[in-house]
């Protein structure tokens, strides 16, 4: 094995003779300027203090086996540094190795206990010229600095160095936690100055890994933050680096929170390297009592931890509200297992009912058990002890045992952290009080005044929303039930005396509305209901009961029997309307109609009205022999619902029959027609198509104002007619239509209909077309009044809108 170096003596690689060497590096271009021997030298005077850092951390370990020899053998300080050689040598090991096992022997602590089971599988050491030291070394040094240091800073980078270099840690960081949950960076190393400098501060409730930590008390493994989108300190410089976080505390108070990162991803989870980060952040905890800043909360008893007694036995006697005082139990190994009944100020009320002798000096959960249920109040202590975090909470319910019975109670909870010692302070609601305010609160929210009157005494007591009811001052009095009628209004004396004859002579309970008028003028509609209290001879001994100012509800009522009446009056005016629509709609085209019989040609007309009457609208067809020998035929339908669009579909249909005598042709029709829309009618627009069919050679000649063109079947195709232009009538004050002529054959089909026919709300017309296309290819074969039958059936609108359909046929 190869001897270590001596505290003390000067590390062969930097030697009085090699250090320049050292320090420069091979021979290079930059070196050879000044900037470069600056560096080197900065370099070399690093690495020198550094070593003179080790030095001193491994001459203070074996000075502390000095004095463990000294005590054991009781020697002088002379003889315990030669007999430290002469076991070094005798063993074979350096003197700063078996330093570190005499003091794991004579410590017996939880770093001995690490070091003893220890397996560790090292990483590359970063400085490869410097001897691997072993576990206990390791960790004896990084504890020796760690004690020794002035400040977190110097501890984070003894640490770094000595215990989590070795163990492939690239960096590490010390957070100090305040009572607000916040985070202060008290020292770092492996992190450059920048990024230290911007993360000084995390305020409370922005996650981070050292927050994970700090909210499980427990240690956290973050294989790649990056991956796990948590922030943390460095991570925009490396952001694959595994992360571990783990709580700096000691007898379960969390002082902070130690944070090491390494420089790719974590390494498999080893329990024993868990274990001695957990006791490295044991020593940063040791490190925060003496260094770390102190809180707001602990300017008295000091961050230390140093308890002050009288400071918060005075606090805690200075409130009104009950107050207990508490300090830590611990085990034997330094575990937190109960809170001690330090004091309990003069305001503290048991629940159970125990003197305050019997409850001061006890253990929490001797004195309450049930506090330990899950989630309960010992754990929210525990919580508040462990973290500094101030926690309160409204209407907690406590739970003590009197003579083993179970009594629960309910109180508000404030729980703060002193030093080590915790102030408890709980108010215990009075149950009673709770409801009389909650029923004031009631009387006040329905504005209800109760009174009650005795009989004997004459005796009277309102309350006081009585007498805001009544608009009378509480100097003026209350006022005797029998005087009711004088307040009332007079037409309510026949109710208030049939009321008051029940509850005074009859001697039952009753109640009734009137009009009270108030002084200041105001009048409001009261609710009284009163009862009698009757002794067992049936004697009257008192009245009892209750007003209510029921004037919002008076004068909703009125309002909703007005609404009621003029949604009758509206409704009964809606049914005419719509009776009328349907007499005027049915009169012009009747549901059933005769087909219209000329030699040479099949007619059929199909007219479907609306499935509910308010839907009654301005659909319309016409078919008219013409005295020219001619066939008029036309399907229109006016925009809107109601008796409006019932007669505009009149004054439309009648004015396009009369000027169809004419004999001019269909685009004609609809200019003229439009002229009748956009000038002699109240703003009504429509869609028309009409077309004239000469029998003699069997030629239709068909225009269309902003309507769907007309379908042909023929040789069992349907197809619709190439539209013409053509805007809808009424929308303009002049319109021209273009006009087509076709010539139908024999058995050929030609059907004009309304939207009502195919338009479907969710789908485009073109759809719907499709669909009829394929319906009228379907029964193209059968007769004529057949075909537009099972139209109608099989059609595919869902607008519940009217429906006219006309066909025709040449024979």
């Amino acid at each position: 094995m190869k001897s270590a170096q001596q505290p003390g003596e000067p590390d062969p690689q930097v030697g009085p003779d090699k250090g320049m060497c050292a320090s420069a590096g091979s021979p290079s271009a930059s070196a050879e300027t000044p900037v470069g021997r600056l560096a080197a030298t900065v370099e070399r005077l690093r690495r020198e203090v550094r070593s003179a850092h080790a030095a001193a951390d491994g001459r203070a370990l074996i000075e502390v086996a000095k004095g463990v020899l000294i005590e054991r053998l009781q020697c002088s300080p002379a003889q315990a540094s030669r007999q430290l050689s002469l076991l070094a040598d005798q063993a074979g090991v350096p003197q700063l190795e078996l330093a570190a096992d005499i003091i794991n022997q004579s410590a017996n602590d939880r770093l001995t206990e690490i070091t003893n089971d220890l397996v560790l599988n090292v990483a590359d050491d970063p400085q490869p010229h410097r001897e691997k030291a072993p576990a206990a070394v390791r960790l004896r040094t990084a504890e020796s600095g760690a004690l020794a240091a002035e400040d977190t800073q110097a501890v984070a980078e003894s640490l770094l160095e000595h215990a989590l270099g070795p163990l492939g840690a690239r960096a590490v960081a010390v957070w100090d936690t305040g009572a607000d949950g916040s985070l202060t960076l008290a020292g770092h190393a492996g992190f450059t100055v920048e990024e230290a400098t911007r993360w000084r501060y995390v305020p409370p409730g922005v996650a981070t890994v050292a927050r994970q930590a700090l909210a499980n008390r427990a240690l956290v493994r973050i294989p790649t933050p990056a991956r796990s989108k948590v922030p943390s300190i460095g991570q925009m410089e490396t952001p694959d680096a595994g992360r571990i976080a783990v709580p700096a505390g000691t007898g379960g108070r969390i002082l902070g929170v130690l944070e090491i990162c390494w420089p790719n991803a974590l390494p498999a989870p080893s329990p024993q390297i868990d274990r001695q980060i957990e006791a490295l952040a044991e020593l940063c905890a040791h490190t925060l009592e003496i260094h770390g800043p102190v809180a707001p909360d602990t300017a008295t008893t000091g961050r230390g931890g140093s308890f002050d007694a009288d400071y918060l036995r005075e606090i805690a006697d200075s409130l009104y509200d009950p107050a207990l005082v508490l300090r830590p139990c611990l085990d034997d190994e330094g575990r937190l297992v109960d809170f001690r009944i330090h004091h309990v100020n003069a305001g503290f009320v048991d629940p159970a009912g125990r003197p305050h002798n019997a409850i001061s000096g006890t253990n929490m959960l001797e004195a309450y058990p049930r506090a330990a249920d899950a989630r309960g109040l010992f754990e929210h202590i525990e919580r508040v002890y462990a973290t500094g975090e101030r926690f309160r909470s409204q209407r907690m319910a406590l739970t003590a045992l009197v003579d083993q019975v179970p009594l629960t109670s309910v109180a508000d909870i404030n729980l703060s952290r002193h030093g080590d010692g915790i102030l408890l302070i709980w108010r215990i609601e009075d149950e009673t009080a709770r409801l009389a305010n909650l029923l004031r609160h009631a009387q006040r929210l329905g504005r209800i005044g109760g009174f009650e009157e005795d009989t004997t005494t004459r005796e009277i007591t309102w309350n006081d929303q009585l007498f805001a009811l009544y608009g009378q001052p509480l100097a003026a009095g209350p006022i005797p039930l029998e005087e009711l009628p004088a307040y009332a209004h007079p037409d309510d004396a026949l109710a208030i005396g049939r009321f008051l004859r029940t509850v005074l002579h009859r001697r039952r309970p009753a109640s009734t509305a009137f009009r009270l008028r108030r002084p200041d003028g105001v009048t409001r509609h009261i609710r009284v209901v009163a009862e009698p209290v009757l002794d067992p001879r049936g004697k009257l001994l008192s009245l009892r009961g209750a007003y209510q100012d029921i004037s919002s509800q008076h004068w909703t009522e009125v309002a909703l029997a007005a609404t009621r009446d003029q949604l009758a009056h509206s409704q009964e005016q809606s049914a005419e309307r719509t009776r009328l629509a349907l007499q005027l709609q049915h009169a012009i085209m009747p549901p059933t109609t005769e087909p219209l019989v000329v030699p040479g040609l099949q007619t059929a007309v199909r007219y479907r009205p609306a499935e509910t009457d308010t839907l009654v609208g301005g659909d319309w067809y016409d078919t008219v022999a013409l005295p020219s020998g001619k066939i008029f035929l036309c399907v229109g339908d006016v925009a809107g619902h109601g008796i409006k669009a019932a007669t505009s579909m009149v004054v439309l249909r009648n004015a396009l029959r009369g000027l169809a005598v004419t004999g001019a042709g269909p685009g004609q029709l609809l200019t003229w027609l439009n002229i009748v829309a956009h000038h002699l009618t109240d703003q009504v627009t429509a869609t028309a198509v009409c077309g004239l069919y000469d029998r003699d050679d069997r030629t239709l000649r068909w225009a269309r104002a902003g309507h769907l063109p007309p379908v042909l079947v023929r040789a069992g195709q349907a197809s619709t007619l190439p539209p013409l232009h053509g805007i809808l009538l009424g929308a303009v004050e002049e319109a021209a239509y273009e006009e087509a002529e076709l010539e139908l054959r024999a058995d050929d089909t030609l059907v004009m209909y309304t939207d009502g026919l195919v338009e479907r709300r969710d789908d485009p017309n073109q759809d719907s077309l499709s669909q009829l296309l394929t319906m009228a290819q379907v029964y193209a074969a059968g007769p004529l009044e057949h075909q537009l039958d099972q139209l109608l059936t099989y059609s595919t609108a869902d607008t519940d809108d009217d429906t006219c359909v006309i066909g025709i046929r040449p024979t």
